[in-house]
């Protein structure tokens, strides 16, 4: 069991890595993710909150985190489908890592613990962005209507 009640299992895990964070890792295992991945993310959405609004360096992506998860419960729900299958993976890759405590450098160490989850953070954003402001268009769009 990797994340809270959850017994699926995930192909994506951080833990048993012997190199860092990269471009091409990531996009490595975005390929891997699936449907039931989002799933997953959705599940332990609380607790992906917790990592973002915790006293520790992730709180200032507080904002990006919840747009994201926005983002992937409009999509499960069939509310926003125009985004490709790329961008809803990274986005599930990068809160996976975030939630998994046992990642490349365990978020438990004081200081350096959150590093690696920015990394993937930063990395997933360069790839994503233009789809994140698109979504956040069509929300504004919705609320006018």
């Amino acid at each position: 069991m990797l994340f809270g009640n959850s017994k699926r299992s995930l192909f994506f895990n951080p833990g048993n890595r012997k190199s860092g964070v990269d471009e091409d890792t990531m996009r490595n295992e975005v390929d891997h993710i699936k449907e039931d991945d989002v799933e997953i993310v959705l599940e332990n959405e609380e607790a992906i909150h917790k990592k973002f609004s915790g006293p520790n360096s992730l709180s200032k992506y507080a904002e990006l985190g919840k747009i994201m998860l926005a983002m992937l419960r409009d999509f499960k729900t069939g509310t926003y489908r125009g985004v490709p299958w790329f961008t809803i993976a990274t986005i599930v890759l990068g809160l996976l890592y975030i939630l998994n405590p046992m990642d490349i450098i365990p978020d438990f160490i004081p200081g350096v613990g959150y590093i690696d989850d920015l990394a993937v953070l930063s990395i997933g954003m360069g790839w994503i962005e233009s789809d994140l402001h698109r979504y956040l268009d069509w929300r504004l769009q919705q609320a006018k209507e």
